[in-house]
């Protein structure tokens, strides 16, 4: 592991025309692709994990915000940028194996053309809790329907939107926030939250179909109870409750989707396991091009649980592909990039029922 620092007439005639058939052929097909590639599109809704910066936005948090700080974005930008990462996050590769520009902070001045989708996602946040939750992410989504029909029209607007691609990450933060409010819950308790949630949850999507949406991928929640942050309060080993919450939430979110494509005509998705991807990278790092699952590449304290990138003190590793996690519970760019290929074109253990190069393609 790296050291740690601091801080053939008939034949011709016949010939002649096949060639025309074909030269049409190819202009209609040039054409096609043109168009395809013109309507390609990709939201994207969640938490830290999928945030390219909105966070840096939202007032009052710009000035203290850690992902604003050096080492974040270091890998690849050789800046911060707001990601919750040493550089690209999960959307970033998507987008670019869609063909896609990396999609900026909806709310940064001159964001990404809306033709192209808009990434609404912020850090702190879930379908519940936080300043930028699911419904004021939705209310984004209003915002960028009614600035497409301005500039395409209705007719324009609704192709986009029909195909379009939205990608969500949200959950973790719902629970770790219940979790760390409610530390005696129940376990019947804890099953009305998780039924909160998915019911906010599936509303949203419903809200997202209303619009024009068709086409959803998700990832369901981590193993929130492994990331560093969350070992610390169970004497390094993974936090069960949390564990439990995830499992139990993605159990229902899994039958939630089927109850919606059985509902809704048109709706197609693909839920991605990223419980089961990072849990196998936490007991097999080495399977990966890995050799740190449990403790993050900055911060500090047992773990490196907290603290990186603020105005304090801290231990940042010297080869972030080494590890797994980049700071207390988000990856590095490395294993975004390995998440980011399963999703895209992963097979049907780990994304189903389609995979999102799938989706593109409808």
């Amino acid at each position: 592991m790296g050291r740690v620092r601091r801080i053939n007439i008939n034949l011709w005639s016949g010939c002649l025309v096949l060639v025309l058939l074909n030269i049409t052929s190819i202009d209609k097909g040039d054409a096609e692709l043109k168009m395809e590639k013109e309507e390609k599109a990709m939201f994207v809704f969640g938490d830290s994990i999928f945030d390219p910066g909105n966070i840096v936005y939202v007032k009052g948090r710009e000035k203290w915000l850690e992902s604003l700080h050096w080492p974040y974005g270091e890998t690849y930008f050789k800046h911060p940028t707001g990601r919750f990462s040493d550089g690209r996050i999960v959307p970033d590769f998507i987008a670019t194996l869609a063909g896609l520009p990396m999609l900026s902070p909806y709310l940064q001045p001159h964001p990404t053309p809306f033709t192209y989708g808009a990434n609404f996602a912020a850090g702190g946040v879930g379908v519940i809790v936080g300043q930028i939750n699911l419904p004021t992410q939705l209310n984004y989504l209003k915002q960028v329907v009614k600035s497409l029909k301005q500039e395409l029209g209705d007719r324009g607007a609704k192709r986009i939107l029909e195909k379009a691609v939205y990608l969500f990450s949200f959950g973790g933060n719902d629970y770790l926030n219940f979790h760390s409010q409610n530390p005696n819950s129940t376990k019947s308790e804890r099953r009305i939250y998780i039924d909160l949630v998915i019911g906010n949850l599936t509303n949203g999507i419903k809200a997202v179909y209303s619009v024009g949406g068709r086409k959803f991928a998700y990832l369901n929640i981590m193993p929130i109870g492994c990331a560093p942050i969350s070992r610390v309060v169970s004497s390094g080993a993974c936090e069960q409750e949390l564990m439990e919450m995830a499992r139990e939430h993605n159990k229902a979110f899994s039958k939630a989707l089927k109850k919606l494509e059985r509902e809704l005509p048109g709706f197609r998705y693909s839920i991605f396991d990223y419980y089961k991807s990072i849990i196998d990278r936490i007991k097999h790092p080495y399977k990966y091009g890995l050799k740190e699952s449990k403790t993050a590449c900055c911060g500090v304290g047992p773990f490196r649980r907290s603290g990186c990138g603020e105005n304090r003190t801290f231990e940042v590793c010297s080869e972030p592909f080494e590890y797994l996690w980049f700071d207390q519970g988000h990856p590095t760019e490395k294993v975004n990039l390995q998440i980011a290929d399963l999703i895209w074109s992963g097979p049907p253990n780990l994304c189903a029922p389609y995979n999102v190069k799938t989706l593109f393609g409808y």
